[in-house]
């Protein structure tokens, strides 16, 4: 299944164009309010020049690289959480994206309206986090009374999930999101409650500054926080522009800074397979041992998987061949309790 960011914000604000600019697919951005109702969907490579290198490298007749669906969820208001504008419809759909771009206004421009009347990027954030907030605690408030009433049941686990529960209510309470809460990640009963939770806020985040100048400096709150900078109108005009034109108006491109951001916020690697019918990139989470990161190529490689041949990408384009590398004693023969590195490529044995 690809990974799904949603593109999330408030009307107007830049969302629909970035889309746009992204995936090159045209969509109804009009000057007007829930002008995104459907969530358009497209799906946008993740440029990793090592791929090409090594596909020339191995001849190879096909280049699959990995790849990211972009959602273009409707806009968010105030009230949102309690289904004002598209509140019900914008949660349900956030609820299946695995990671959040916000994307905050901060460009001036009289001619596009903005709801609430003023340039305030942190005032947006913070309209559009409490609505997740209070979502979040909703479905938080539900789960409790369900491990309440298991606890004087005497519910095995359920005391200690109500801790880990108890903590991000805490957080959330707060106007933190669930993602800021101090958990034991490698606790069962965390993963647990994180499971049957599914909050919003516990999604990664990465904000999408919409500016006019890439170099511009913002608020201290705004420069901590996880993002990038784009100038979304001049990504939605480079769309139109050949190379050398651009190049020639001295126009330069920065959207790849969000497709790579937002794998990286994922915590995920890309590993490589490659030989004369194709070379490939695959998306695998860090930390995966070689049998698991063999499912990403086929579920049937974590039971099956004997042991791998792996070599760093930069050592086999050195060697110049996948035979040249085995000939010189380059590729090291790794077995199931190998951690895959970032830019290995691997041959399964199964």
């Amino acid at each position: 299944m690809p990974l799904k960011i949603g593109i999330v914000g408030l009307p107007n604000v830049g969302k629909s164009t970035l889309f746009k600019a992204l995936t090159k697919v045209q969509v109804d951005i009009s000057n007007y309010p829930f002008c995104t109702i459907e969530p358009n969907i497209g799906v946008v490579k993740v440029p990793d020049s090592r791929l090409k290198k090594l596909a020339e490298m191995s001849r190879s007749k096909k280049i699959i690289p990995t790849i990211i669906e972009f959602v273009d969820i409707a806009g968010i208001v105030k009230g949102a959480s309690v289904g004002e504008g598209l509140g019900n419809k914008f949660l349900a759909n956030i609820r299946e994206v695995d990671a959040i771009a916000q994307v905050a206004r901060v460009f001036d421009n009289s001619q596009i309206i903005h709801v609430n009347n003023k340039i305030d990027p942190e005032n947006d954030i913070e309209i559009i986090n409490t609505e997740l907030i209070l979502a979040d605690l909703e479905t938080v408030q539900k789960v409790k009374n369900r491990l309440e009433k298991d606890a004087r049941g005497n519910k095995k686990g359920s005391l200690e999930q109500l801790e880990v529960l108890n903590k991000i209510n805490a957080d959330l309470e707060a106007g933190k999101l669930a993602n800021e809460t101090v958990l034991d990640a490698e606790d069962e009963n965390t993963k647990i409650i994180i499971r049957e939770l599914s909050l919003l806020t516990m999604k990664p985040f990465l904000y999408v500054y919409n500016v006019t100048d890439i170099n511009q400096k913002l608020a201290a709150n705004l420069e901590k926080k996880n993002h990038i900078k784009l100038d979304i109108k001049i990504e939605e005009e480079l769309i139109e522009l050949t190379k050398a034109e651009a190049q020639e108006l001295g126009i330069k491109s920065n959207i790849n800074d969000l497709i790579v951001h937002a794998y990286e916020i994922l915590g995920l690697i890309t590993f490589f397979t490659t030989g004369e019918d194709e070379s490939r990139a695959w998306t695998i989470k860090k930390d995966w041992t070689a049998p698991l990161a063999g499912t990403a190529i086929h579920t049937d490689f974590k039971e099956k998987f004997i042991r791998a041949e792996v070599i760093n990408w930069q050592k086999l384009l050195e060697a110049d061949s996948w035979s040249k590398a085995k000939e010189l004693g380059m590729l090291r023969t790794e077995g199931k309790n190998y951690i895959v590195e970032d830019g290995d490529v691997i041959e399964f044995k199964i």
